[in-house]
């Protein structure tokens, strides 16, 4: 059974970091390597939002609200996919999940505080 773990959320000051991580368990490396891996977020009553992508060579993508401030990362020996979050602003407190392939974790909170 191929489980999603999110781990590192937590509370923060204004302008602090954090670091998310993702752990698959269940799925062979070849499979992890392959698929595209993807941070969301989302606040209640709202729409989830795609924060990053991270693509099978390793090219990555952002949104514009997290572009300079967040870095995606994978180390696909670890099966583990990262969320580095520095110069976090209130409007970034959401639940940020995981998506790898067809799979999802049940996220993280990540509140910050003024």
């Amino acid at each position: 059974q191929v489980r999603l773990v999110e781990s590192g959320g937590g509370l923060v000051q204004t302008g602090g970091s954090l670091r998310l991580s993702c752990k698959a368990s269940g799925i062979i490396t070849s499979v992890f390597y392959t698929n595209d891996k993807v941070w969301y977020r989302q606040v209640p009553g709202k729409q989830r939002e795609l924060v990053a992508t991270i693509f099978r060579y390793g090219n990555t993508n952002y949104s514009d609200y997290v572009k300079v401030r967040f870095t995606i990362s994978r180390d696909n020996a670890k099966k583990t996919v990262y969320l580095q979050l520095n110069s976090l602003k209130p409007e970034d407190a959401a639940v940020y999940y995981c998506d790898v392939g067809e799979y999802w974790g049940r996220g993280t909170q990540v509140t910050v505080y003024s």
